[in-house]
């Protein structure tokens, strides 16, 4: 970091990159949000996007149902990119994108913009996530089969490290590989696999010249995750900066220092995020703030914080703006800019920043052994072990092994002023938002040309179908008014579908073990007895919803208590999950949303089992749902409700049979 002097003659760093990840409800509303943000002193932008921007479909589309704009912005067309940009110059701007299945595309759009406002694409800064290997591990947003997927990751690294040199192309992304379960040895590892799978296929590919692979290893940034435990947490990143270093010099031969640097932004965790007694989710935000800050060798470039409130629903304009006050606090009236590395010299970190490199090393070395980071998820065996990792979590929280203030231990609590209100707590979307969206992609198509737009997507198809750099391909589409559902399904048409493994056949069986289990165990096998069959369990996924690790971990545990469960991966219709329910003849079916979608998508689950014969069958849903709209899914039939605050499975597994039994008049 650049350094300056303060009003006593010390010299500071200048401080990070300043962000909130936000976007939401539509572009309009996303760039007053920007603005805002922008005047409150935040430095730089990071767009959220909605679930179907990220894996490619528009708003009108089947799958997109009860998912527009409430995890991010939509953004359907060319226009939808103006729009959230407008009045931001993007030659002054520094913006990080989350995405990465359609990270060619949204790139596209935003370089189409910058040259509409008369800017030059080598004049961009910012950061395309673009790390489709770990959305198969964890965030569930990939949208073509792993092969072609990292072939339009390479297409876009060759293209800015040429056309756009100050724009990070990618951000190995180890953050959601933690809100999957992974320890910090795994987090380090197969974040570090996914970027070797990566460097790999660009330098094998041909597109650019050896004497210049250097700039592609320099512009690699990552984007990691910070958890509570402050000292594990900041060896880690030690750990990251080494072995990067250690890689890059070894595998690839880079001998600049500066190009071997390990840069990363952080979001800190969200896993550990808690309903119960929210207001303690100030603290640790800033906890994992500083395991980031605090060590100016193994320093973050760039810094988001989650708000307090975001295991209640989506967060306010003033919950995003405490947590950027929480960083401008620590960087201009602290000396922490002061001084160099604090924790040089310390033999307490050094031995752990050892520890984490040498287990680190040795797992890199295992996926490479099975052929690399793709072969690996192909495999099943990625997912398997971050499966694994979070059920063994779960149960130190169940047993009370790993205490959670406020979940497991310190349960009694004063009313809080900030929950006071639950309704007012969290940001409501506006429910016609996705009718308007919808509404405006029809207008979008018809108003284009669409002669051009159809040579456009031919040319797509065209060049996929061939070896040459999709970019250029891709600009085109976006030029020529291609919407992101018809760009995505152009792809499709050539690369085909692909549903990941679900990891669930790795897991342990009984990870939490003990009376608790085994009693339920034994509710199981009486209740299936009773019904002359075993008890059986649908758990789905609709919607375009990724994030898998509640219902992996209920999937997991319903089996270790003896059912038999069925549970086919996210991307689901209601119309999929009804019908599966019926043909399976299972006794439950239990819906995961994490998305803020349930208020669509489980009453179509509900009716449809009415229309298919299933109306017998039970449906109990689990997600981040205000109460207002638990009641209300409760009113409309749902048997149980479970929130983040219901952390123990075995628990929730023993409710799933109280509600078999209801409804088959079984005694309790």
């Amino acid at each position: 970091m650049v350094e300056r002097s303060d009003a006593g003659g010390r010299t500071r760093d200048r401080p990070w990159l300043m962000r909130t990840y936000a976007g939401h409800s539509s572009p309009t509303e996303s760039n007053a949000l920007f603005r805002r943000n922008l005047a409150k002193g935040q430095t730089g932008l990071s767009v959220a996007f909605d679930l179907p921007t990220q894996t490619g479909y528009d708003p009108d589309d089947e799958l997109a149902k009860g998912e527009v704009g409430r995890v991010g912005v939509p953004i359907t067309h060319l226009g939808d990119m103006r729009a959230l940009f407008d009045g931001i110059r993007l030659a002054e701007a520094n913006t990080s994108m989350t995405i990465n299945a359609t990270a060619m595309w949204l790139f596209a759009l935003y370089q189409v913009v910058a040259e509409e406002q008369g800017a030059e694409p080598r004049s961009l800064a910012g950061t395309t996530q673009n790390d489709i290997i770990k959305e198969y591990l964890s965030r569930g947003t990939y949208a073509f089969p792993p092969v072609p997927s990292v072939r339009l990751t390479t297409d876009l690294i060759a293209y800015t490290v040429t056309h756009v040199p100050r724009w990070n192309p990618i951000n190995i992304c180890s953050y959601h590989l933690q809100e999957a379960g992974a320890t910090p040895v795994q987090e380090i590892a197969y974040a570090l696999s996914a970027a070797i799978a990566v460097l790999d296929a660009v330098r094998d590919g041909g597109q650019v010249p050896p004497e210049r692979f250097g700039e592609v290893v320099g512009r690699i940034s990552f984007f990691v995750n910070a958890g509570v435990r402050f000292v594990e947490e900041m060896c880690k990143m030690r750990a990251f900066g080494l072995l990067w270093d250690e890689i890059t010099l070894e595998r690839y031969g880079i001998g600049d220092p500066g190009l071997r640097r390990f840069r990363y932004g952080v979001q800190v965790n969200s896993l550990g995020l808690t309903e119960a007694q929210p207001e303690n989710n100030v603290q640790r935000i800033v906890l994992e703030m500083l395991g980031v800050t605090l060590s100016r060798d193994a320093r973050a470039r760039a810094v988001q914080l989650p708000a307090w409130n975001e295991a209640l629903g989506l967060p306010r304009p003033w919950d995003q703006q405490w947590s950027l006050r929480m960083q401008q606090v620590l960087a201009y009236e602290s000396d922490l800019l002061e001084y160099g590395d604090l924790f040089d010299g310390s033999v307490v970190v050094q031995d752990r920043v050892g520890e984490l490199a040498a287990a680190a090393r040795a797992e890199i070395e295992r996926v490479q052994e099975m052929g690399g980071a793709i072969a690996a998820v192909e495999s099943g065996y990625l997912k398997g072990r971050l499966v694994e990792a979070y059920a063994r979590r779960r149960a130190r929280i169940e047993s009370g092994e790993e205490k959670v203030v406020g979940v497991n231990s310190f349960t009694e609590s004063e009313t809080s002023p900030l929950t006071a209100d639950l309704e007012g707590a969290i940001q409501p979307i506006d429910p016609e938002v996705e009718d308007r969206a919808a509404d405006s992609a029809r207008a979008w198509r018809r108003r284009r040309d669409q002669e051009a737009a159809r040579a456009a997507l031919d040319g797509l198809r065209a060049a996929a179908m061939g070896s040459e750099n999709l970019m250029a391909a891709t600009l085109s589409c976006a030029r020529a008014g291609v919407t992101t559902g018809e760009w995505a399904q152009g792809l499709r048409d050539v690369f085909g579908d692909y549903r990941a493994p679900t990891g669930l056949g790795a897991a342990p069986v009984a990870a939490a073990g003990g009376e608790r289990l085994a009693a339920v165990r034994r509710r199981v096998r009486e209740t299936g007895e009773a019904l002359g069959t075993r008890l059986r369990l649908l758990v789905g996924k609709p919607g375009l919803d990724g994030h898998s690790n509640g219902a992996e971990q209920i999937a997991v545990r319903a089996r270790d208590a003896g059912f038999e469960v069925v549970y086919d991966g996210i991307r689901l219709t209601p119309g999929q999950i009804a019908a599966a329910a019926v043909a399976e003849d299972v006794h439950c079916v239990g819906l995961s949303i994490l998305s803020g979608s349930h208020g669509e998508l489980v009453p179509e689950v509900l009716r449809l089992l009415r229309e298919g014969g299933g109306a017998d069958i039970p449906v109990v849903v689990g997600g981040v749902i205000p109460q207002s709209d638990a009641d209300q899914l409760r009113s409309l039939g749902v048997a149980a409700v479970f929130t983040p605050k219901d952390y123990d499975a075995t628990e929730i597994i023993d409710q799933i049979v109280d509600v078999i039994r209801a409804r088959t008049d079984l005694t309790t």
